[in-house]
């Protein structure tokens, strides 16, 4: 932790690092933003905190001026090792909800004790330190931004119980949660909830966009680039329902809609969301370090704020990027609405994509695809139906050596699906075919070889360098042919 930047940082209210640390302000006993609005405490009486969860810990409590639990998310990868990064991600997925410690550490991999002294190292709080101040942020968002009653924002933070709720927001603010809001804005409607989920500018919501129409499963998702809107049916657990994302007019935030039964997943269908959007990710640190390279510079300077597409469901880009090997983009979204209609499950007039147990069940003869590739698509369902591959908890190099084994699952294929199943922010694809027509025409590289060569200089961000590369590619295609 760099003491002296957060310190230039928070006199000068730098917006750029907005979520990247925290303030505890020893004379008040709140922790704020770097952006707080506030007089500012004079620098003996504050400390800095790389989370909100460590701050927490410390024995702060949140400021209700600059509200923490608005700030963009703090990258999940950056500063961490591969057991934390995971950790983190199963965290979000509401896996201490109801789990303890000792069941992450077991889907880890590690023993409990060692899974909080890496917490410590690496966050400076403990697993349930970061759970708790998590659902705090959650609660205390739907608190400000709906009108939802009380009993249902316990519920969607995943509190279990509303005496739980109750006690802890007593704990942190010394009041109930119900005195913390001062109006009740929008509908408490729980069938259409609106939220805006901040992100740090610049964001290239375009190319992002684009990337996921000609890739989305018709029939389940739906993407208007006029309007800057994509849209899908969802499954969280048992509850099916729809959400949809749009570009907004504030530009440090989208907007969502989400329309669930109930209000039990909200808090892990934001995080989705904020996945399939990278809207955690630090673009200026990403940019900074890929704008070295001269090649890459142009490009980044051209459309800054490129992001990972990520998935809503890992299951099924990783059928995607099975079905899509060897085939064209637009053959492959083809496959995909076959695979929808025939096996998929309606719900409330919506068609919502299969669940891995039924791929696991079909007929390898029956699909529109060579038998080899139908055969590896029943035996990947078939392993995450038996839980014996689980596409979240693992780190990027793990996940990739089991999908290889997989016979009909090449690197190509494994690195895909730990890009957008996992987003890891160095998957490179080398052997793409797009990116290696892109590095032979734009940056003089002939081989693949040559091509890892040259990324090399790109880590630890090398996916976002490809993400660049392959927004390049439609341009090159047309000076060619223009």
């Amino acid at each position: 932790m760099d003491g002296t930047v957060f310190e230039l940082a928070r006199q000068s209210r730098d917006p750029r690092f907005d979520g990247r640390f925290f303030v505890g302000v020893i004379t008040t006993g709140v922790y704020c933003r770097p952006i707080c609005p506030v007089r500012i405490p004079k620098a003996p009486n504050v400390r800095f905190f790389e989370s909100a969860a460590a701050a927490a810990e410390a024995g702060f409590r949140p400021c209700l001026r600059c509200r923490p639990e608005a700030a963009p998310g703090t990258p999940a990868w950056q500063g961490t090792s591969t057991t934390v990064a995971r950790g983190l991600r199963l965290i979000q997925q509401g896996e201490l909800d109801e789990g303890s410690v000792e069941s992450l550490s077991l889907r880890l991999g590690v023993t409990s004790r060692h899974l909080r002294r890496l917490f410590l190292e690496h966050l400076g709080a403990a697993p349930t330190a970061v759970a708790q101040t998590r659902r705090l942020h959650f609660a205390k968002r739907l608190i400000d931004e709906t009108a939802m009653p009380m009993n249902e924002i316990a519920l969607a933070a995943g509190y279990g119980s509303v005496r739980r709720f109750n006690d802890h927001f007593r704990a942190v603010y010394d009041r109930p949660p119900s005195s913390l809001r001062k109006s009740r804005p929008g509908t408490s409607d729980l069938a259409s909830l609106q939220l805006k989920l901040p992100f740090r500018p610049p964001f290239d919501f375009d190319a992002l966009i684009e990337f996921l129409r000609v890739r989305a499963t018709p029939g389940v998702e739906m993407v208007d680039v006029e309007s800057g809107s994509w849209s899908r049916s969802v499954r969280l657990g048992d509850d099916c329902g729809w959400i949809q994302v749009t570009r907004g007019d504030d530009e440090r935030c989208i907007d969502c809609e989400i329309r669930m039964p109930s209000s039990r997943g909200l808090m892990l269908a934001v995080e989705r969301i904020r996945w399939v959007f990278d809207l955690n990710a630090d673009p200026r640190e990403i940019d900074g370090v890929l704008g070295r390279d001269p090649d890459l510079a142009p490009l980044i300077k051209a459309n800054p704020g490129g992001r990972i597409p990520g998935a809503w469901d890992p299951f099924e880009v990783a059928v995607r990027a099975v079905v899509g090997q060897q085939v064209s983009v637009k053959g492959a979204t083809t496959i995909m609405g076959r695979l929808a209609d025939a096996y998929g499950e309606t719900v409330d007039g919506r068609l919502h994509f299969p669940v891995p147990d039924s791929l696991a069940e079909l007929d390898p003869a029956t699909l529109p695809m060579p038998r080899r590739r139908a055969e590896a698509l029943k035996q990947l369902a078939g392993q995450i139906a038996a839980g014996e591959l689980d596409l979240r908890a693992q780190g990027p190099e793990s996940l990739e050596q089991q999908l290889v084994r997989i016979p009909g699952i090449g690197p190509w294929t494994a690195q895909y699906i730990a890009m957008r199943a996992i987003g890891d922010p160095d998957a490179f694809l080398a052997g793409d075919l797009v990116l290696r027509r892109v590095a032979g025409e734009y940056l003089g590289i002939d081989s693949e070889r040559a091509l890892v060569a040259r990324a090399e200089r790109w880590r630890p961000w090398r996916a976002y360098a490809g993400v660049h590369l392959w927004a390049i590619a439609g341009k090159i295609k047309e000076t060619r042919t223009s």
